[in-house]
């Protein structure tokens, strides 16, 4: 979450008429995150979360972004819900941007994951996985293996300025993984990016997940990678191997993974590691003026990749084959 967009005091108020949520009392921006412009909004009825969705959001995909958090709450997921317009419809117009009101969800980011806390995240995924199979839409993933490359040669005569050496690293990788990235893998609807700040706790237990601007139809599995590299290294770039064994012991009592999900996990959490390694690469070399946000470093990603190459086994990560 971030703040690209300001809005008026007056475009505000009558943006708000068009919703049946009490009058305004307050309204402040949220200085985190990468993609949109989010606001903090308290109105005689409640907290909501204001979204206004900046260029990198398509606006085609937004019916299946809001479309999926209203089927998952009502499949009995801990999310937030768009809340819908006099008109019906969940999204609107605010500042020239198209803007939806969602549902304030109670708790917090961890920020230090414990075993714990993956484990509740683990079920938690499986339980998405699942809810979303009767989710009539779909929406590929726009940053999977097919679109790292245009994103790479984007960054590519700048990213030395980063890490010496840094390009030929990421072409290596990238070459390899074109190869060799697996197909056929059990699919569906993924949330493709649940890293602490998009998972909400109380008092260690889950209680919900946010921010599901990246959903898509993909591998169940590369969803859980995501996951293991967001959630099982530690500050000093250590994979924490209990952790991951949580996490994915947790996920397997209620959705268990097939023998060509585990085979392939290696692969996908080198793959996980180079689509976030290449995205907050760009971000770190493109990052707007003024913008109320601090791009994320994209060397942490680059140590964790060096850890996968050298994984020939879902063993490796703690989990029994």
């Amino acid at each position: 979450m971030a703040v690209y967009t300001e809005v008026s005091d007056e475009a505000l108020e009558a943006f708000l008429t068009e919703y049946e949520i009490g009058g305004l009392l307050s309204c402040k921006g949220i200085a985190e995150g990468v993609e949109n412009s989010n606001f903090m909004l308290h109105t005689d009825d409640g907290s909501f979360i204001l979204t206004l969705y900046e260029k990198r959001v398509h606006a085609e995909d937004l019916p299946f972004f809001l479309g999926l958090m209203n089927h998952l709450a009502a499949k009995g997921l801990k999310c937030p819900v768009p809340i819908k317009r006099r008109d019906g419809e969940f999204l609107g117009e605010l500042a020239g941007r198209p803007a939806a009101i969602i549902s304030f969800l109670e708790g917090m980011s961890v920020h230090r994951p414990q075993a714990k806390h993956c484990r509740e995240l683990g079920a938690a995924m499986a339980r998405l996985h699942l809810a979303g199979e009767d989710f009539p839409l779909t929406r590929a993933n726009s940053l999977s293996v097919d679109q790292w490359r245009p994103l790479y040669l984007s960054c590519k005569g700048r990213a030395d300025e980063v890490q010496k050496g840094l390009a030929r690293d990421i072409e290596a990788e990238l070459g390899a993984l074109e190869k060799i990235w697996p197909q056929d893998l059990p699919r569906g609807v993924i949330h493709a990016d649940a890293f602490p700040d998009n998972v909400f706790f109380i008092h260690d237990e889950l209680s919900g997940l946010i921010d599901f601007y990246f959903a898509c139809t993909d591998a169940f599995a590369y969803d859980l990678a995501i996951c293991l590299n967001a959630w099982c290294f530690e500050k000093d770039g250590a994979f924490n191997a209990t952790k991951a064994r949580a996490l994915f012991q947790a996920y397997q009592q209620v959705r268990p993974l097939t023998e060509a999900e585990l085979k392939a996990l290696p692969i996908l959490a080198r793959g996980s590691t180079l689509r976030f390694l290449l995205t907050r690469l760009y971000d770190w070399l493109n990052q707007p003026p003024g913008a109320l946000v601090k791009p994320k470093d994209p060397r942490d990603y680059w140590k964790r990749l060096r850890f996968h190459r050298d994984v020939k086994s879902a063993a490796a990560y703690g989990i029994d084959e």
